[in-house]
């Protein structure tokens, strides 16, 4: 049976939805058991009587705040994620989920657990809305500010195999995203990485930024640099839609009318862009599986990242990942 360590205390509003998240998965799902890192006290107070045989707790109360830099949880190891990623790393936990410190998780993750073997630097993906019914997974979306030709090369086999093992897509389609789709465009970092993709199958060059919310591809490659502002960018753009929506709204008898008609149109809107229907971003390249979830996630995200957690660490994902980067080096 899976055995998943949760980053109990790393959250923007403290122990409460996680744990709350935590118990939604247990519910949903018999296949696992949890770790939850933290205080021991507080822990126990939120776990209704009938989890208790579900979840072990380990306890400690030092937080990594997200106003601490990254290198501190390098000499915390009391600290919350520290000890959760330890139970990783020494095989007592197969999965880690944190809604912590990013910078700290991503840290502690490749220097503790380990990359893949072939894998320079690992990489968070994401999961983008479309106008189709799928999603566009993209990578990097903040792991890595400078990337070389090779992180990308090496971003789209790991993208192209989540897509295949985690996401369940039969010949996921790889993008690298660029300021144009012919060949020639982009940077020198592009261009060669261009080369160097074209060795893999289903490569479908270069993509503009409007092809990832078409569902043109599966997969779409960038540098964190771009990635970060593509996805902030994003999240931006669909508050300033539903704020918009919600303003030019007029209390008229169409309106209201119109409103009625399209409050379902809405809500399946509202689905699509809710980053707690996926959970988190998993951390690609490591030696297990780590699930990053938002600061700010509610019990719903949390329960996506455990399912997120427990999805991959069912799969031959790593395996596939440094088999592919083998053969296409």
């Amino acid at each position: 049976m899976l055995k998943i360590a949760i980053d109990a205390m790393g959250g923007d509003f403290g122990p409460e939805p996680i744990i709350d998240g935590l118990i939604a998965a247990l519910q949903n799902n018999n296949n696992f058991t949890a770790i939850a890192v933290g205080d021991e006290s507080e822990l126990k107070a939120l776990i209704p009587q009938q989890f208790e045989h579900r979840i072990e707790i380990v306890h400690t109360d030092d937080i990594i705040s997200m106003h601490d830099s990254a290198t501190d949880a390098l000499k915390r190891k009391e600290s919350t994620i520290y000890k959760a990623i330890e139970l990783v790393k020494e095989g007592t936990a197969d999965a880690i989920v944190s809604a912590g410190h990013s910078g700290a998780s991503m840290s502690l993750a490749t220097l503790r657990i380990g990359r893949i073997k072939g894998v320079s630097r690992p990489a968070i993906a994401t999961l983008m809305p479309t106008s189709e019914n799928q999603n566009t997974l993209v990578l990097d979306v903040g792991a890595n500010v400078d990337c070389d030709a090779k992180n990308l090369f090496e971003f789209a086999i790991m993208g192209q195999a989540y897509a295949k093992d985690v996401l369940q897509l039969d010949d996921p389609i790889v993008g690298l995203l660029s300021n144009g789709e012919e060949e020639s465009k982009g940077n020198e970092v592009t261009k060669e990485a261009y080369e160097l993709i074209s060795k893999i199958p289903n490569f479908a060059g270069n993509v503009e930024g409007s092809d990832i919310f078409k569902g043109t591809v599966d997969v779409v490659v960038c540098d964190g640099f771009i990635g970060n502002i593509l996805l902030k960018t994003a999240e931006g753009v669909a508050d300033t839609i539903g704020q918009i929506l919600k303003k030019n709204l007029k209390r008229s008898l169409i309106s209201i009318a119109g409103a009625v008609l399209m409050r379902k149109v809405f809500k399946s809107l509202k689905v699509r862009v809710d980053y707690a229907e996926y959970g988190g971003a998993p951390l690609l390249g490591v030696k297990s599986p780590v699930i990053i979830a938002h600061g700010k996630s509610n019990p719903k995200a949390i329960k996506n990242a455990i399912f997120q957690a427990i999805n991959a660490a069912s799969s031959n994902l790593n395996e596939d990942i440094e088999q592919k980067l083998n053969l296409y080096k």
